[in-house]
């Protein structure tokens, strides 16, 4: 808890004030994860394996983005910041303990920006739902990684309308942010990496299915060349009498 609470407070100041609600579910991730990286390491590997082989096929390599880079966990950094010229890394927040990371390695190419990526307020707004389209802005951009932020979408629109009284809605608008989120990708004019959760299935430890799910809202699932299965929640984490596990997909 005290190593939890010196990360919160000290990415507070490195936190616009518009993002800092934020923070205290990415400690909290960050918690699960280090709790969770044997379960985990699996996944992380995959991911990151799915990056370097999207990089081997690019002939210029001048700047990447990344979406969802979060914790810096099921990304490469390291290898795109060797392979590109720059790499610009995007999330609602990148807490303090990442930053050192970033610092400790001598990343220097790397630029943190912070962005909602849902698309939210425009959905609310009933305008155009566009969440990628300041890529289009991004001078000599060659690779795009969508990193495991897909499902987040929907489950943080969720989220967001039940605290504002308004969890009806959300039938209506997280398909149409999900779905935006795939045609700002394709829409670039350079190679992007998708790796997203797509459903999850919850079981106790007889085997017995508790509940399962869809994560992309009934949005097609993107063709695929590869996928794998993530314990999010192993035996041992939470009540420990049951395990979620999700199922992600990478192109």
């Amino acid at each position: 808890m005290i190593l939890e609470a010196l990360n919160y407070a000290a990415s507070v100041p490195l936190t616009p004030a518009a993002f800092r609600p934020h923070i205290a579910s990415s400690v909290s991730l960050s918690a699960r994860a280090r709790r969770c990286a044997k379960a985990w390491a699996a996944h992380e590997a995959n991911s990151q394996a799915q990056v370097v082989e999207t990089v081997k096929t690019l002939k210029e390599r001048r700047t990447a983005v990344v979406l969802g880079s979060g914790l810096l966990r099921d990304v490469p950094i390291r290898a795109l910041s060797k392979a590109f010229d720059t790499v610009v890394l995007v999330d609602l927040v990148h807490l303090a303990s990442a930053r050192l990371w970033l610092t400790a390695k001598g990343l220097r190419n790397t630029r943190l920006i912070h962005r909602d990526l849902s698309g939210f307020e425009e959905a609310m707004a009933g305008k155009p739902i566009e969440p990628l389209g300041f890529l289009r802005q991004v001078p000599y951009l060659d690779l795009v990684v969508s990193a495991n932020i897909l499902s987040q979408i929907g489950v943080g629109c969720r989220r967001r309308l039940e605290r504002e009284g308004q969890a009806e809605r959300a039938d209506d608008i997280v398909p149409g942010l999900i779905a935006a989120h795939l045609e700002g990708l394709k829409g670039l004019p350079c190679r992007t990496c998708l790796i997203t959760d797509v459903s999850y299935r919850v079981s106790d430890r007889q085997g017995a299915v508790l509940e399962e799910d869809d994560l992309l809202a009934g949005v097609t699932v993107p063709a695929h060349s590869t996928g794998w299965d993530w314990p999010v929640i192993p035996f041992g984490e939470g009540n420990g009498d049951y395990q979620a596990v999700h199922r992600v997909i990478a192109d």
